[in-house]
């Protein structure tokens, strides 16, 4: 397939180099001293399930060079969705499907109104990436997972071909059967730890063994079950359950992008994970105490890494 990777950092970078490894025609789209280290040295990615090295990449930051492509997969972080969104005209074909792999179950509502429904799919990953230097990524845990599928819950050619190649990368890469699902599922998972871990400041490791940080992280997914559900979200009726044991089963020291962006200053995802919580339980009516208390603690900070409020 020809993909483009809009954002080649570590969710991007990492995904799109399994790609390149499986014989997929890949375009990176990258910036800044990132694109520089790519287009000179290649991709390197240290990984728990084996290092490896793209030499040459196709990397540049102008889409107008690639043209059109089969599948976008964007990796940018969720707060610079609008940003990009126009910027991908360029790899928008007739039959061209888009997948943001990030946080947050927004981007569908962002990207349609620019880049029209039937291009827009739904998308989720799972990973524990971060870039270490220009050109290297460290893949530290959890097993690379990729979802995908139609909005309209429909199979489609597009998708089971990205699927095949995400299996001949050696990626688990599913097609549910209810995308919006499994894109709560994340959603509830990603928001409640990366909170949570934020205001904390500690690894999954604490967080899951002190009873506090636990009973915490516990009312926080339990908030996000309730919120889907009045929003006819159809998920699992063990849903809260397995995310507790997906936390249990991660690797001790591991830390989410989010809470790393806060802990070292950078503008983050707050907005897009417990700022949409509370946005929605406002909407529909659900309280979420746990949720808001996250947000409005973090909010300071994420304004300070803005430069809206400098202290």
């Amino acid at each position: 397939m020809r993909i483009a990777i809009f954002g080649a950092g570590s969710v991007g970078g990492y995904f799109g180099g399994r790609l390149v490894q499986a014989g997929e025609d890949v375009f990176f789209i990258a910036r800044n001293e990132h694109l520089k280290a790519m287009q000179a040295n290649g991709l390197w990615i240290d990984s728990i399930k084996g290092d490896f090295r793209i030499k040459p990449v196709q990397a540049t930051d102008d889409p107008n060079q690639i043209g059109e492509v089969e599948m976008v997969l964007i990796g940018v972080k969720a707060w610079q969705l609008a940003e990009i969104a126009p910027i991908l005209q360029p790899l928008i074909g007739e039959e061209t499907g888009v997948i943001f792999l990030g946080n947050g179950v927004d981007a569908p509502s962002q990207l349609i109104p620019v880049l029209g429904g039937e291009h827009v799919l739904g998308g989720l990953c799972r990973i524990s990436a971060f870039l270490i230097g220009p050109g290297h990524i460290r893949h530290a845990g959890v097993e690379p997972y990729i979802a995908m599928g139609e909005l309209d819950g429909q199979r489609s050619t597009r998708v089971e071909r990205l699927r095949q190649a995400f299996e001949r990368a050696g990626v688990n890469a599913i097609v549910p059967d209810d995308i919006w699902a499994a894109m709560w599922e994340k959603f509830i998972f990603i928001a409640s730890i990366s909170g949570v871990g934020a205001i904390t400041r500690a690894p999954t490791g604490t967080l899951r063994k002190i009873p506090e940080t636990r009973q915490m992280l516990e009312g926080a997914i339990e908030e996000m079950v309730k919120l889907a559900r009045v929003r006819g979200i159809q998920l699992p009726s063990d849903v809260a359950t397995r995310t507790m044991a997906f936390i249990d089963g991660m690797a001790p020291a591991v830390i989410a992008s989010m809470q790393r962006d806060i802990m070292e200053g950078r503008p983050s995802e707050l907005e897009a994970q417990n700022g949409a919580v509370v946005r929605m339980g406002k909407e529909t009516g659900v309280e979420t105490p746990i949720h808001a208390f996250i947000y409005s603690s973090l909010l300071p900070q994420e304004m300070k890494a803005r430069g809206k409020y400098p202290f």
